[in-house]
């Protein structure tokens, strides 16, 4: 699936953003989808991830009770709201999917494929 990140940009912390990905792929909804980041000298880390259909989330600790993670299967369209960003949430966000429809298979945050060129939020 290709997906196109938008959204990222230079925030002061404690600062907000609202992250999008666009699908190419109209069956999206077979997909779970998720947000991954990296840091500058890190890994890649699954930030949030979303099942298929949307009404089931999961989240890194470090993000809990700030982020959220939202999608649009219609509009192919997902959303991760960032709020009280921290220095540490500088990094590349990229949008990821896997294709599967149970919840079990979509929460470990392993197996994702990223789509696109990510997007860049800088906390500073």
């Amino acid at each position: 699936v290709q997906l196109v990140e938008s959204g990222g940009g230079s925030v002061m912390p404690g600062g907000s953003l609202r992250l999008s990905c666009v699908a190419s792929d109209p069956d999206v909804s077979e997909y779970c989808l998720g947000w991954f980041r990296q840091a500058p000298g890190k890994q890649r880390e699954g930030v949030a991830v979303s099942s298929a259909g949307g009404g089931a989330t999961a989240y890194a600790d470090s993000v809990k009770g700030r982020f959220t993670i939202s999608r649009d299967n219609v509009q192919l369209t997902m959303y991760l709201e960032m709020r009280n960003l921290r220095v540490e949430d500088t990094g590349l966000y990229y949008c990821a999917s896997l294709r599967a429809t149970r919840w079990k298979d979509c929460a470990p945050f392993k197996g994702y494929v990223t789509g696109g060129q990510g997007t860049q939020v800088t906390v500073s």
